[in-house]
């Protein structure tokens, strides 16, 4: 029997743990959707901005650097409080899981392309996925979101009338980005390694972007689950050596070892470590995965957070994205600052959705 949302939220009564309310998963679940959104929105007018000397005197004007008034993204302007193209990736798959009471690749692969297909906002000529790649260089910022190379090639593919309309190509951290409406969605169930999976292969259908999203997935199940837990990173290990582990991977073992590095390097500064494992900033796999893992465990509050890998430039809204999720499922929504869900605009639309997602997912 399904439970309306409003039964599922009223009728839920907190124990109470030193004095405070204790966090259900379906409330952890929530946070993570939340906390992904927001920190993705914070993050996104200092997004991709690559010059670390330019960065330093934005950041001195203000040592409080999340949802700055205007916009210094040097390849696109969008409002503040609205979502770069991780964020509205996300989006996306928690509508289609909310509408749809869980994954329909079918359907998530028609709400994908009607957002960022021909039409939408997205569709701009900088970012046609059909430009002569010899055609002179755009005019830079670009007003409107930035359309991004897995997506360009997931329109190609659709298209084309491909099945497998993923890009098999590309390496970037879209895929965990993004995961935290459907990690919050099948938390705890057996099928959702395989749920992650399918979802990020209808955009990116490459070994290394699956490999690396399910190891972060692994995270954020956890922190769902359990909350916070300084054993978190040892139990994800220990998944990934498992011989009789979910849905495994060929390249399991060699994420294992990425995750060990970040393991070794805890020692030091996320600011100090971030340069080190990404080419100027950019999303590559697996160096973009490890910095923001290394936010969330040298984290010790979702704000400072967010504000230190921020502080590191380049694509500050995807490793954001990842900690404010695994953050936001440690401390609940209430946990997340109040002034910074105020200014994310699709606010009341996101925990609408991240309700009713987690009420379907539970009854």
């Amino acid at each position: 029997m399904r439970h309306s949302r409003a039964t599922f939220h009223c009728a839920r009564i907190l124990p109470r743990v030193g004095g405070k309310m204790a966090l259900t998963v379906a409330d952890r679940a929530i946070g993570a959707i939340i906390g992904s959104a927001v920190a993705d929105a914070a993050a996104q007018p200092l997004h991709w901005v690559y010059d670390l000397q330019k960065l330093s005197q934005y950041l001195a004007q203000d040592p409080e650097p999340e949802f700055r008034p205007e916009s210094v993204n040097p390849f696109y302007r969008r409002e503040t409080g609205r979502q770069s193209c991780y964020g509205d990736q996300a989006f996306v798959l928690l509508e289609s899981l909310s509408k749809c009471g869980g994954l329909d690749e079918e359907d998530l692969k028609q709400r994908t392309y009607k957002f960022f297909g021909p039409g939408s906002e997205y569709d701009t000529p900088v970012n046609d996925p059909y430009r002569d790649k010899g055609a002179p260089r755009p005019q830079l910022p670009i007003e409107g979101p930035w359309r991004h190379a897995s997506l360009k090639s997931f329109i190609r593919n659709v298209d084309s009338g491909k099945t497998e309309t993923g890009c098999d190509s590309d390496e970037q951290i879209d895929g965990v980005a993004k995961l935290a409406p459907i990690v919050a969605f099948y938390a705890g169930q057996p099928e959702m390694l395989e749920k992650v999976e399918a979802a990020v292969r209808v955009t990116q259908n490459n070994d290394m972007c699956v490999a690396v999203t399910l190891a972060a997935a692994r995270f954020l199940e956890h922190f769902i689950l359990n909350g916070a837990d300084p054993n978190a990173l040892t139990a994800v290990l220990k998944q990934l050596n498992d011989p009789n582990r979910k849905n495994p991977q060929e390249l399991d073992n060699a994420v294992a070892g990425q995750i060990h590095q970040v393991k070794d390097n805890l020692n030091k500064s996320h600011k100090e470590l971030v340069p080190t494992l990404i080419c100027s900033g950019v999303a590559d796999l697996p160096g973009a995965f490890q910095a923001a893992l290394h936010g969330v465990l040298k984290s010790v509050g979702f704000e400072q957070a967010v504000r230190e890998t921020m502080s590191c430039g380049g694509c500050s809204c995807s490793r954001s994205s990842f900690i404010g999720a695994c953050i936001g499922a440690q401390v609940g929504l209430l946990g997340i600052p109040e002034s910074w869900k105020s200014r994310t605009l699709r606010y009341s639309t996101l925990l609408e959705l991240a309700r009713n997602a987690v009420a379907e997912a539970k009854s």
